[in-house]
């Protein structure tokens, strides 16, 4: 066929140019083989040499062929191909403007030249389209293989296939660009060839790496040529209805769709493709984008982006959107938020918005705000942090700021972790940006407010009294009430004469200026009718009198009267002349100040302008007020978020501390100490966090000079300090240690704290305490810092004044001890510890002050001794030689003061009187040189003793190596398995405790001494019965226990009487701390005694409870003691009135739910004590206690395990009370499918209880919440259990076992009646064996034997049914304390890790 007869076709499909079509459509004849490519691609370059584009009528089918076998050929053949078509279709494009300029051409070369356009840019796009489908794949394919970017970018020759795009791209957008419609008839270019041209641009976009940085120029090069297709051939439907459809399906396009459509609406003036976009996502229906996540999520990002980058196009289509701010799907939602924000803050910004605007931007506010309690937590968390970018660029008007800052409050106390950290950084850009005052002190801005209100009241007032008495304008007032009076008047005129109710006379008396003022005062009170009738009256009344005569007959009665009312109210000349109306009331003086010049006018517009500033001042100050009121709030409820679990809420609570530290509130200060125990925190973030808060607060202060600046830091830390706890310090300690070795606290700050210590500077004495202070916890990090000046520490703190500082010495202590290392020393140590010898001055003057206090009734003498002696064994050689000496002198004192009282005694039956001081004084220091005597053995000496073993090991081994240079010698087998030094340490170990044993309190030894003493104070608490002394001595007795098993075994039935029936808590919490102590170091003496530690956690004082929590948490999380079912006790805690008691209990069964199956294992005695009706809690305490147990059961086997222990438990429950606490427990339980499964088989154990609301409602929230996530399959067995319970709670378990019957579930059904008959028969046996309604879970036989000791026991008082894990009866918990009642057995704890769970 000749070239100039047939008209090419753009195909759907390849396919299509092979088959026969039309009249005169163009067919591929022949698909040529591979071999003869090459000469015919040569032929095709020979022809368009000769005859230029047109070449392509008469070669496509040589392209065809390539296009054909693109997989097949060779890589050079393509890359030749592609080459030679781009010169093709680039001369084509060179030469169509002449061509389509030429007005004489004929049809038959038009014709010639659209086949050749259509031909070649098919070719082009069809083989561009070929290179992209197998750049896909080979990157996919080196992606698997793992080579390396550069492998995959190009080939063996060379070919860079991303670098080859762009160009083609901009060819066809040149082409495009041309006006080449001309080449169809009647100039309309067809529907196909645009789409040819573009659906290589929608193929290109789809593929992932388009989105890279590097095929930047490419994406350019797509959204120009599109840019073209829109705005020249009519591509706007199509281009919107692809790019809903890529949304939908390629996550990575939603930015470049992006770029491009921005582009689009900016540079190319096609807005209203933003319009059919967006009509198009609005138009989806929200239930189908639930469904479909994938696009949604691209959908929403393209949103988010397109209103970032064009607001204000986008603005004009945002009503579409709204529908969806209801749809399921939060994604979209978070999109429109995000939409609004942007407007918010690119468009609808500043103070000169029009009234339209201003409404738009208040409508997406208040859309934001209602949002902000979206039921989904990511919905929540956007909006929050748009607020903080709308709050951050300052684009919110005052006005909301309460509002906003009230939101953010709220959302403190949301469940979602996230929502809570961005509502902390919303409140923490609301600080930074406050438009208020740099300072938001509440209390510092509640006295001007007060000020400036009071000023505000007066001025109104003065106004007020110069102002006069009319307040309004008559004719106002006439129109206000003219619509009232004509309803009046009109409902008067319809009713009868005689109807009508007839006021008070006119009497003869009466004038008409008396009525007219009635009828003015009537009005004026709004009595409208009783008005109206005076008139009526006076019409009748004063027919020839002013006003009432001039009545036109012409006008209507309602008119005539409403003119009548309208002279009276208004004046004479109302009627004639309305805008003098307002002078018709005024009395001559104040018409005549009318017609006087305005002389004030200008003092009252000054006078208005003043209050008018004063109303501004006085909001500003109301509205800073009250934001200060809402930060203090916030500062409240976030301190109390400062230990969560999560790493990134504690981190923006201490920065948001340090930033309302900054800003002045004074509740800050609890917060910035309430960070400090996080410094032992072990996620290093939250340390460096914390480090980095005090280095902002505490080392950059400011100030003109170093000085300067050292002294406010000082001032600041030492503010810190005040009222500061031993750990608060501890902490602080840890803190500056740290910042001293890294050498980020100047030498001017240890200068100037150097000068306060020693006076050299005037400063209070608590100042100098805590300077001393100060350096002393720098000293840990530096122990120079002190060593250096030693000698000036202890003239400081130690002088011979008197009275002595006491607080000052022991801070002087505080700082000495820290030149010693209280580490164990390491055997890798070759050096001896730093020890100072006895004759220093430091312990002359420690000895003197001591002893001279001892006599003296000073309450800081007790903790510094304790210090001063502590100090003394961490630094001496030979401490128990100096502290002997105090002990001696000290009981010499007392000794003195006896013989003293003696002498003065006037009876001689009378015996001598110690004053208690002196006895609590002496028995208290005896008390820590006990202590500190053993810690000295067991850490000092026991350490030196295996220094000096190690250098001399290795003395002889070095003499042993020398005599045996030469000769091979064998290790023994002890020696290679280092046994030698571990027998060694047990040697040591040994000798210690053999000295602790029997030398320490032997006759013979000082501390021995005051044994008979202690022991005679602490038997007899009624006649030593000081409080103080008391305290002291039951101290000073656990001290001397720890050192002595044997002394401590004959002792422990003291203490645990002293323990339980002291009448002061003091004695109490001091003596639950030493025992707890005991049970660590001699667990198998106190380890019978141990109900009696777990029966404190119920004593009345709130204060041992706090100690007996403490010590049980210690000792329970290390090992220490066994735990038992009694740790109910410490699950009663979680519901203690005190706070602090329940946080701790909490913080406890949080570490305990790490160990393993600890809590699991301990459960089903957990329930059992706490639903026990003669000792157990309350209903809703129980639930309280039983939610946070059953939180920590996570895994399915334990829940299974439970439901399996649980619902036996049904049978054997004596109360109504019981079977609701079960079911609660089962209710609280994280089911599963298995589990429920569990619970159909024991359905006959619970479904007789199922009657009682409470239980059945239980059981049916297990069915709501297995229903929310089931899955299909699943329902089944849901539905079915959900139709038992119902079925049994409205007919009884009967009804049940019909309805499996009747549903042919027949041998279930015989499986369930015969553990029922069962059932009643464990019920019979049961309740003929217990009668105080215990539980029971039922055991097997086999294991009856182990118990019959413990039911024996038990059954002497009544009949009572025990659990397998108390290893104790209750009447342990009782504190009678006989010689028979004390405990014999002393069961060693075996050391052993916690039983692993067997389901």
């Amino acid at each position: 066929m000749s070239p100039q007869l047939y008209e090419f076709h753009l195909p759907l499909s390849p396919e299509e140019l092979l088959k026969s079509g039309g009249v005169n459509q163009y067919v591929v004849q022949e698909i040529l083989s591979i071999r003869n490519l090459p000469s015919q691609l040569r032929a095709f370059q020979a022809a368009f040499r000769a005859q230029g584009p047109l070449a392509m009528l008469e070669h496509f089918d040589t392209i065809y062929s390539i296009l054909h076998h693109f997989r097949s050929i060779d890589p050079g053949l393509k890359e030749d191909t592609l080459e030679f078509l781009i010169k093709v279709v680039s001369r084509h494009s060179q030469e169509l403007p002449t061509i389509l300029d030429d007005a004489a051409l004929s049809v038959s070369d038009r014709s010639a030249h659209l086949n050749a356009l259509k031909m070649n840019c098919y070719a082009l796009i069809r083989l561009l389209e070929s290179f992209e489908t197998m750049s896909s794949q080979t990157s996919l394919m080196d992606l698997d293989l793992g080579k390396g970017k550069k492998a995959r970018a190009k080939t063996a020759h060379g070919f860079d296939w991303e670098e080859e795009r762009q160009p083609i791209l901009q060819l066809l957008t040149q082409l495009l660009q041309l006006d080449i419609r001309h080449l169809w008839n009647h100039s309309i270019i067809e529907e196909e060839f645009v789409s040819l041209v573009t659906g290589c641009c929608y193929r290109l976009l789809e593929n992932p790496t388009i989105s890279h940085q590097k095929n930047r120029p490419t994406r350019e090069a797509i959204t120009r040529l599109l840019g073209v297709a829109l705005t020249r051939y009519n591509h706007m439907l199509s281009a919107t209805v692809k790019i809903i459809q890529m949304l939908q399906h390629f996550e990575h396009l939603a930015p470049v769709l992006v770029a491009a459509v921005s582009l689009w609406a900016t540079d190319y003036g096609m807005k209203s493709i933003v319009g059919e976009i967006v009509r198009e996502i609005g138009q989806k229906c929200p239930q189908e984008l639930s469904r479909d996540p994938a696009g949604a999520k691209g959908f929403a990002a393209f949103l988010t982006e397109l209103a970032e980058r064009i607001p204000a196009i986008l603005m004009s289509s945002m009503c579409i959107l709204l529908d969806h701010l209801d749809g399921e799907n939060y994604m979209m939602r978070n999109a429109v938020l995000a939409a609004m924000a942007e407007m918010v803050l690119q468009v609808l910004n500043g103070d000169q918005l029009e009234e339209a605007a201003r409404d738009t931007r208040d409508q997406f506010l208040d859309t934001l705000q209602a949002h902000g309690h979206d039921v989904n937590s990511f919905v929540r968390s956007r909006v929050l942090q748009l607020f903080t970018r709308i709050v951050q660029q300052k684009a919110l008007p005052l006005m909301r700021f309460q509002a906003v800052v009230a939101l953010a409050v709220g959302r403190l106390a949301d469940k979602s972790v996230l929502v809570c950290k961005n509502a902390i950084q919303l409140l923490a850009s609301f600080l930074a940006n406050n438009p208020f005052s740099c300072k938001l002190s509440d209390t510092d801005l509640a006295g001007p407010l007060q000020k400036e209100t009071q000023k505000l009241k007066e001025m109104r007032a003065q106004r007020r009294a110069a102002a006069p008495s009319a307040a309004l304008d008559p004719e106002e007032e006439w129109e206000a009430m003219l619509p009232e009076l004509k309803s009046t008047l009109q409902q008067l005129l319809k009713l009868p004469q005689e109807e009508e109710e007839i006021p008070e006379a006119i009497t003869n008396t009466d004038t008409t200026e008396d009525v007219k003022t009635r009828i003015h005062q009537l009005l004026a009170k709004a009595s409208y009718k009783q008005a109206i009738l005076v008139a009526r009256e006076a019409i009748g009344h004063f027919q020839e009198s002013e006003p009432f005569c001039h009545m036109d007959p012409e006008q209507s009665e309602e008119t005539r009267f409403l003119n009548l009312l309208e002279t009276v109210f208004k004046g004479p000349a109302a009627s004639t002349q309305n805008t003098q109306g307002p002078a018709g009331n005024m009395g001559p003086e104040q018409t005549d100040c009318k017609d006087k010049p305005s002389v004030s006018e200008s003092g009252k517009s000054q006078e208005n302008d003043e209050l008018v500033k004063q109303e501004m001042l006085v909001q500003y100050l109301q509205d800073a007020y009250s934001f200060s009121l809402k930060i203090t709030e916030a500062v409240s409820i976030i301190s109390k978020m400062m230990y969560e679990n999560t790493t990134t809420v504690v981190q923006e609570v201490i920065e948001f501390f340090v930033m309302v530290f900054q800003f002045g509130v004074p509740q800050a200060l609890v917060g910035v100490r309430r960070m400090l125990p996080l410094i032992w925190s072990k996620d290093p973030g939250v340390r460096e966090a914390v480090l980095n808060a005090y280095r902002q607060l505490y080392l950059n202060p400011k100030g003109d000079s170093a000085r300067a600046k050292a002294q406010a830091l000082i001032q600041n830390l030492s503010l810190l300090l005040v009222d500061a706890s031993v750990g608060t310090i501890q902490c602080l300690e840890e803190i500056l240690c740290e910042f001293v070795q890294k050498d980020e606290l100047k030498p001017a700050v240890t200068q100037v704290l150097w000068e306060r210590a020693i006076e050299k500077v005037p400063c209070s004495p608590l100042e100098r305490c805590s300077s001393v202070m100060l350096l002393g916890m720098m000293a840990r990090g530096k122990p120079e810092i002190v060593g250096s000046n030693l000698d000036t520490l202890v003239s400081i703190g130690l002088d011979e004044k008197f009275p002595q500082d006491y607080r000052l010495a022991q801070q002087v202590c505080h700082a000495i001890a820290n030149l010693s290392d209280r580490r164990k020393p390491s055997l890798s140590k070759r050096h001896p510890p730093f020890r100072l010898p006895q004759e220093h001055r430091l312990f002359e003057r420690l000895r003197e002050v001591i002893t001279k206090g001892f006599v003296h009734p000073d309450p800081l003498w007790i903790p510094f001794k304790e210090v001063a002696v502590t100090l003394i064994y961490q630094l001496a050689e030979g401490p128990e030689v100096i502290c002997a000496q105090i002990l001696q002198g000290c009981a010499k004192q007392a000794l003195e003061k006896l013989g003293e009282k003696s002498s003065t005694q006037e009876g001689p039956k009378d015996a001598p009187m110690l004053p208690t001081f002196l006895l609590m004084n002496l028995l208290s220091l005896a008390g820590d040189v006990a202590l500190q005597q053993l810690v000295h053995l067991e850490q000092a000496v026991s350490g030196e003793l295996c220094r000096r073993r190690v250098l001399r090991e290795e003395q002889e081994q070095k003499t042993k190596d020398l005599k045996e240079k030469n000769t091979s010698s064998e290790t023994t087998m002890e020696e290679e398995m280092g046994l030698v030094g571990a027998a060694a340490d047990d040697t040591e170990a040994e000798l210690i405790r053999s000295i602790c044993e029997k030398e320490l309190l032997d006759g013979t030894q000082v501390l021995a001494a005051f044994v008979p003493l202690l022991l005679k104070v602490c038997n007899s608490p009624g006649l030593y019965s000081n409080p103080e002394l008391s305290a002291a001595a039951s101290l000073a007795l656990g001290k001397f226990c720890m050192i002595s098993a044997t002394f401590c075994d004959s002792q422990l039935r003291l203490l645990f009487t002293m323990l339980e029936k002291s009448s002061l808590p003091i004695v109490r919490s001091n003596l639950m701390i030493a025992t707890g102590d005991l049970a660590i170091r001699f667990p198998n003496l106190v380890d019978p005694w141990t109900p009696h530690l777990y029966a404190r956690l119920r004593d009345p004082a709130q204060q041992v409870r706090r100690t007996a929590g403490l010590v049980m948490t210690h000792l329970i999380l290390k090992d220490m003691v066994k735990v038992k079912g009694q740790v109910s006790e410490m699950a009663v805690l979680l519901i203690d009135p005190v706070p602090q008691i329940a946080a701790l209990a909490k913080n406890f069964f949080n570490e305990l739910s790490h160990k393993g199956n600890a809590i699991y294992n301990l459960l089903p005695d957990i329930i059992s004590r706490l639903s026990d009706p003669e000792g157990g809690v309350e209903e809703e305490p129980f639930h309280t206690i039983m939610k946070q147990l059953l939180s920590y059961i996570t895994k399915d086997k334990q829940t299974e395990s439970l439901v399996e222990k649980l619902c036996p438990r049904f049978r054997t429950a004596r109360t109504e009370r019981q079977y609701r606490d079960l079911a609660y427990c089962v209710s609280q339980l994280p089911l599963t499918e298995r589990g429920l499964r569990k619970m159909l088989d024991n359905f006959d154990c619970f479904g007789d209880k199922l009657s009682d609301e409470s239980i059945f409602s239980a059981f049916l929230s297990v069915v709501g919440k297995l229903r929310r996530g089931a899955k299909p399959e699943g329902k089944a067995i849901i539905d079915e259990f959900e139709q038992k319970l119902r079925v049994c709670h409205t007919r009884g378990l009967d009804a049940v076992e019909d309805l499996e019957v009747g549903q042919g579930g027949s041998q279930r059904a015989a499986s369930a009646k015969k553990p029922s008959t069962v059932s009643k028969r464990h019920q019979h046996l049961a309740s003929a064996a217990s009668s105080d309604g215990d539980f029971v879970t039922p055991k097997p036989c086999r294991i009856a034997h182990r118990h019959q000791n413990t039911q024996q026991r038990v059954s002497k008082k009544k009949p009572r049914i025990v659990f397998s894990s108390d290893e104790s009866s209750e009447e342990e918990l009782s504190a009678e304390m006989t010689e028979d009642e004390t405990p014999k057995k002393t069961t060693p704890i075996r050391r052993a890790p916690p039983r692993r769970h067997r389901p």
